[in-house]
């Protein structure tokens, strides 16, 4: 044997090799065929009885493709997809008022207004997601945000990265209604889902912390499926910031949950609530030591 790479060659061809092989003009093609190799046959890989398989491959692939990346450690970033920018929120306002005098007027003038107050939180998750990124660049792993990929909070946590330049995750979900990923993903880590418990499942199998900005029914599911998880021990503690105490405290009476017995007081040590990016860096830089010369962010909390 003159060439000694031969002694490591495949012995077998690759899936992909058979797969172009396969794809030459066949007697038996067609729709009627069941011709077609199995895992190029789309009709059969979208078969109910393939669910299992089709889990795990959204398990594999984002999961793959982020050890491939170097990517081991993330921050959660929920919030609503309908929070707009500062300066969309306050061109609408300016829009609204611009309108004949009128209840139409004044009911318009008055959403536009609570826009206008709650675009603060994407300006916030903007300002967090680049302390987070520029301030763990120097870490022997880096911290990435992650997010659900979409509009809104998520949005402004991408783009947070995006302007400092770093790198960030958007875990997408296929929906009945159009569903583009934000433009601030990075694209090699920008992945689409079709099954809400996987996508749920990646969020946290890097994540140090979850910071949960205000939201919908989204967000609170997956806010309260993190807290089950760490109250009960299936994952490891976490920090689990809240911003904005007044809407939470509003949203929510878990003082009333703690009242009735239906959770314990200590349960109300699994979050805490922040205002400002600062104060939520501020409050995982004290968790993990982070700025010290032993800062370990895999620690438990």
């Amino acid at each position: 044997m003159n060439n000694p790479k031969e002694l490591h060659g495949r012995n077998f061809p690759t899936a992909g090799q058979d797969a172009l092989n396969a794809s030459r003009p066949s007697l038996y093609g067609g729709d009627d065929s069941s011709y077609e190799l199995a895992f190029t046959d789309n009709d059969f890989l979208l078969h109910p009885d393939l669910r299992p398989v089709r889990m795990q491959l959204e398990l594999l692939k984002p999961e793959m493709v982020q050890r491939e990346e170097g990517v081991e450690s993330t921050i959660v970033v929920f919030g609503s997809a309908r929070i707009l920018p500062a300066d969309e929120s306050q061109a609408r306002l300016r829009s609204a008022m611009d309108l004949p005098d009128g209840p139409e007027r004044d009911l318009a003038v008055r959403l536009a207004q609570r826009q206008v107050d709650m675009s603060r939180y994407y300006e916030e998750a903007r300002a967090f997601s680049a302390l987070v990124t520029n301030n763990s660049a120097k870490l022997d792993n880096p911290i990435y945000v992650v997010t659900g990929g979409g509009p809104g909070v998520m949005e402004a946590g991408n783009r947070g990265a995006h302007e400092v330049g770093g790198k960030s995750i958007g875990l997408n979900i296929v929906l009945p209604h159009e569903q583009e990923p934000n433009p601030y993903i990075t694209p090699k880590l920008c992945f689409q889902f079709h099954y809400f418990a996987l996508r749920k499942m990646h969020f946290l199998m890097r994540s140090v912390a979850l910071v949960c900005f205000p939201g919908g029914f989204g967000t609170l599911d997956e806010l309260f499926e993190t807290l089950t998880l760490i109250q009960t021990g299936k994952c490891r503690k976490r920090p689990v910031l809240l911003f904005g105490r007044e809407f939470w405290t509003k949203l929510i009476n878990f003082d009333y949950l703690v009242e009735t017995g239906m959770i314990s007081p200590q349960d109300l040590g699994l979050f805490h609530y922040v205002e400002t990016a600062d104060e939520a860096w501020a409050t995982l830089q004290k968790v993990y030591g982070l700025g010290q010369p032993d800062a370990d962010i895999a620690c438990g909390w």
